[in-house]
Order: structure tokens, then C-alpha cells, then sequence
């Protein structure tokens, strides 16, 4: 049986009349395809700049609160662009006294005018320097400092208020103490008897057992001042205020200083024998030596200054960070870890803000202690 190749031509044509169309319909797919692929690099990229943006954003707040500042910002508002809070007094030496208020900065976007000089602060490390009218800040091509004058700065920033508060609320407390025993033979009452206990662990588990009985006392009024101060800064910075004192290094460095100072100015001459001329050693290892224990008697304050502004500057970094990861992840489930981490982590600062306290007055207590250490506890320890 022959078959008729009509159905078959006829097949064929079909095939062939379709092939532009399939061709045609093809190159939609690869054409929506692109625009699909385009559609989704546009997006990834948008989604990508406003991860940047969020980004960048908390960047700056983590530097805003952990940085001193010329004014005491509480809030802004995003969409209009308003700070709350309140401006400080601008004090600086520049060919005479100028003071004005820290306004006039406009948060550092303007640039202030007193008495025919012009001033600006920095964006990169917030100091105030002196400009142009435009503002220019010119900066070294190698460090990328700026070359501008920079003014004695006496200002009351952040940090300074943070310190008169600490410093008020101190006298108001142990003022109210003391006339509490004077009142109730010896007896505390009110919010005395909060501190009370704190009083009397730095006396009998700090003092005495570091410095000795004989010669705690001088040193008790330093020792409480210092544990108070360091603790109620250090609960200050964990508000929401942005208050960071305890991580600023001219700050630590100078209580450093304090102690090391009256370390050295109160030591006996069995202190500097120590260091200079060591009993118990030969003479040849005592030359040796001597220049190694002076070294020490710097290294130690600087010891204590590293230590407090490292444990409080990365506290506040690390407890920022993970709070503004909650604006990162944009989830429930990323949200609600990094707020359960950030309330566990605020709670151990807490404890370190304690702890951070008691180390800096305990440390002190023994650099006193040895400074003031008789010689014949030296013999017995010895024989």
C-alpha cells in the first residue's frame, strides 16, 4: 500500500510556517528573561544601598554615643531632620577668651562666627578648629589630619556635665550619710543605708588588708571617691543619655594619674629602696633591676588606665552593635535574638560597671599599700 506524502508536505509546511514564530516567541523568553534578571540585579542593588545607608547610619550612631560632643543630644527625628536636647557653652583660647554657645554649629553642619573668628568642628574626630568663613579644613596629604589651628578647648561638652553630675550627686548621697550617723548615733538612714554597705566592704575588704591598719585611713577619703565616682559614671553610660566618660582616655588617664601621683608623693624611703636599691639581691643584679622596677612604677598607672577605658569603651561598642543589628536583619527572628542578647549583654554591664570600679580602688589600694609598707614586714615575710 503506497501512502500519499500529500499529509506529510503538508506536515512539513506547517513546521516550517511555525518556526518564526517559535523563533519569535523564544526570544521573548530570553528577552523577559533579561529583564527579569535586570528587574532582580535592580532590586538586590537597591536592597544592597539600603543595607549601606542602615548601615552607615548606625555607624555614626555607635560613634555619636561613644565620642564626647559640644552638645547633649537625647533624640532626632529621621523625617525632619530635628535634634532634641540642649546646646553647652563653647569656652576656647584663641587671641583672647571666646565663648559662645555650641548652637551655633548647628550640630556640626555650620560653621560658627565670635567676634570676627570662624570655628568648626570636624566630622572625623569632633574637635573644634579654626576656619574660614566657607568652613575650609585643610588636611596633611600623608595622615590625613587636618592642618587647620586648633584653639585651647575648655568647653563644658558631654563629658564634663556627666562629671558634674556624677560629682553633685555624690555630695547630695554622702553628705546626707553623714548627717544620718550624727543624727542617729551612727546609725545610717534614708538612701544612706543603700551605700552604707558599699562604705564599709571598701574599708575592711580593700583598705585594711592592702594598706594596713596603721596607715588606711589617709587614703580612705581617695579610695571612696574614686569606687564612687568610677561606678556612678560607669551606670551613667549604660543610660540611654550617651554619656561614655569612663571610655574616654583623658579621662582614665587622669584618675591614672591621681593615683600615681599620690603613690609616689606619700611612698616612704623603704619604697624607693625597693625600686632603686633592692634588698636581698646582688649587687650586680640590683643595677639590673633598678631601672626595670622604675619602669614599673609608670607601667603601673598606665595599666590602670588601659584597663578601665578598654572594658567600658568595648562594652559600649559591642552592646550598640548588636542592638543595631535588630535594624540590620529586619526579621522577627533576627529581632528578637539581638534583643535577647543585647538585654543579657546590658545586665553583665551592669556587673562589670561594679566590677570595673572595685578593681580600679583595689588596684590603688595596693600600689599604696606598697608604697607605704615598713621594712620589718619585709624581714618576716623573708625569713
Amino acid at each position: 500500500m503506497v501512502i500519499s506524502n500529500k499529509p506529510l508536505r503538508f506536515i512539513l509546511a506547517a513546521l516550517v510556517a511555525c518556526l518564526p514564530l517559535m523563533s519569535f516567541s523564544n526570544t521573548e523568553k530570553d528577552s523577559a528573561h533579561v529583564q527579569t534578571e535586570e528587574a532582580h540585579g535592580a532590586v538586590s542593588e537597591g536592597h544592597h544601598a539600603e543595607q549601606t545607608d542602615i548601615k552607615s547610619k548606625i555607624k555614626a550612631f555607635i560613634g555619636h554615643h561613644v565620642l564626647d560632643s559640644h552638645d547633649f543630644t537625647l533624640t532626632q527625628d529621621d523625617e525632619t531632620g530635628k535634634y532634641y536636647g540642649f546646646p553647652l557653652p563653647v569656652i576656647i583660647w584663641d587671641n583672647g577668651l571666646q565663648i559662645f554657645s555650641s548652637s551655633k554649629f548647628n550640630h556640626g553642619h555650620s560653621v560658627a562666627e565670635s567676634n570676627g573668628n570662624y570655628y568648626v568642628i570636624n566630622h572625623h574626630d569632633g574637635k573644634i578648629y579654626k576656619t574660614d568663613a566657607e568652613g575650609t579644613i585643610t588636611e596633611d596629604e600623608k595622615t590625613g589630619h587636618p592642618t587647620n589651628v586648633r584653639p585651647l578647648d575648655f568647653s563644658i561638652t558631654k563629658t564634663v556635665v556627666s562629671i558634674f553630675a556624677a560629682a553633685l550627686l555624690m555630695f547630695w548621697l554622702f553628705s546626707s550619710l553623714a548627717k544620718s550617723y550624727a543624727k542617729n548615733g551612727g546609725i545610717a538612714s534614708g538612701v544612706g543605708r543603700i551605700f552604707e554597705p558599699l562604705v564599709v566592704y571598701i574599708r575592711d575588704e580593700v583598705a585594711i588588708p592592702n594598706i594596713g591598719q596603721k596607715h588606711y585611713k589617709k587614703y580612705m577619703s581617695y579610695l571612696l571617691t574614686i569606687f564612687f565616682f568610677v561606678l556612678f559614671l560607669n551606670i551613667f553610660g549604660l543610660t540611654p543619655l550617651g554619656i561614655n566618660a569612663t571610655g574616654n582616655l583623658t579621662i582614665t588617664f587622669s584618675l591614672a594619674i591621681l593615683t600615681f601621683l599620690i603613690t609616689n608623693l606619700t611612698a616612704n624611703k623603704n619604697y624607693w629602696g625597693h625600686i632603686f636599691w633592692m634588698p636581698g639581691v646582688p649587687k650586680p643584679m640590683r643595677i639590673i633591676l633598678a631601672p626595670i622596677e622604675l619602669l614599673g612604677v609608670f607601667i603601673k598607672p598606665f595599666s590602670l588606665m588601659i584597663r578601665l577605658y578598654a572594658n567600658i569603651f568595648a562594652g559600649h561598642i559591642v552592646l550598640m552593635s548588636i542592638i543595631g543589628l535588630m535594624f540590620i536583619f529586619k526579621s522577627w527572628i533576627g529581632s528578637s535574638l539581638s534583643f535577647g542578647l543585647s538585654f543579657v549583654l546590658s545586665i553583665l554591664e551592669i556587673l562589670v560597671a561594679f566590677l570595673q570600679a572595685y578593681i580600679f580602688t583595689m588596684l590603688s589600694a595596693l600600689y599604696f599599700g606598697s608604697a607605704v609598707e615598713e621594712h620589718h614586714h619585709e624581714e618576716e615575710a623573708h625569713h
